[in-house]
């Protein structure tokens, strides 16, 4: 069976389709066989980090809508013989989606034998969004640590628990992953955004991953190369350490305390 895991957040900007490009690349470095699934219908982010825009010829609504079969929309990743992108529709909107459409397209991939299905959800909590959490089994719920994107996650939380299948029929509830994204701890230490803890204790879900600040994720994304294949950057170190969180495998937190500054520095400053 296929875990379907969903990257959600109650607020936009936080990271979620970059979470999702490298979450599923890293699924896939490690030998799962891994498909990444856009949900954002209209807006279309996912294949441009991934670094495969100029080889979509059909996308997740044509599939849904019969214009096309799964195999032919799925993309192949050209750096990991087992990820597989299926593309949103630019031309559509978000009532392209349909429960039944999405329901089809979730158990033919299973079919196919993914170990792991990545469910890139749009921000908020409107049909496209609601349709990526639905068929959930576990949620990464994205947020940076500031007092308006926790408590829009926290809504998200909400929702999880109560419009997802597993709600509806009784089953286990969504588990949930906490992913910290842009976290700096000098600004932590100046009072400037909250810390770990301070998120923990507000959502009280499981952490499987802080981000740092880091300018290798703007610089992956316009290389079209997600931020985990550069395994020199500090965030594509962190995204590894989340991917084996993830599989279950204990992995000590990095990058949440400010580097000691060396005597030159202290001296000189900077």
């Amino acid at each position: 069976m296929s875990r379907i895991i969903v990257v959600t957040s109650g607020k936009g900007g936080v990271g979620k389709t970059t979470s999702s490009a490298a979450i599923a690349s890293g699924l896939a470095l490690k030998g799962k066989k891994t498909a990444v699934i856009d949900f954002d219908i209209g807006l279309r982010n996912l294949d441009l980090i991934m670094g495969c825009e100029r080889r979509v010829v059909y996308d997740f609504v044509n599939v849904i809508n019969g214009e096309a079969t799964l195999n032919q929309a799925l993309i192949k990743d050209k750096r990991s013989d087992n990820l597989y992108i299926l593309p949103a529709s630019q031309t559509r909107d978000k009532d392209a989606l349909s429960k039944e459409g999405v329901k089809r397209v979730l158990d033919e991939l299973n079919e196919m034998e993914f170990d792991f299905i990545v469910c890139d959800s749009p921000a908020g909590i409107e049909q496209g969004a609601l349709l990526a959490l639905y068929f959930a089994d576990e949620a990464i719920v994205t947020t940076n640590p500031e007092v308006s994107s926790v408590r829009d996650s926290d809504r998200i939380l909400g929702i999880l628990d109560s419009k997802s299948l597993r709600s509806e029929l009784g089953l286990e509830p969504v588990k949930q992953h906490l992913l910290l994204t842009r976290y700096s701890p000098s600004r932590v230490n100046q009072g400037e955004m909250l810390s770990v803890e301070d998120v923990e204790e507000i959502l009280h879900i499981p952490l499987v991953g802080v981000i740092p600040e880091s300018q290798a994720v703007l610089n992956a994304s316009n290389k079209g190369v997600p931020v985990i294949f550069d395994e020199q950057s500090d965030a594509g170190q962190a995204y590894l350490d989340a991917v084996e969180r993830l599989l279950g495998n204990e992995i000590e937190f990095r990058f949440l305390t400010e580097p000691k500054k060396g005597i030159f520095k202290r001296l000189f400053g900077g």
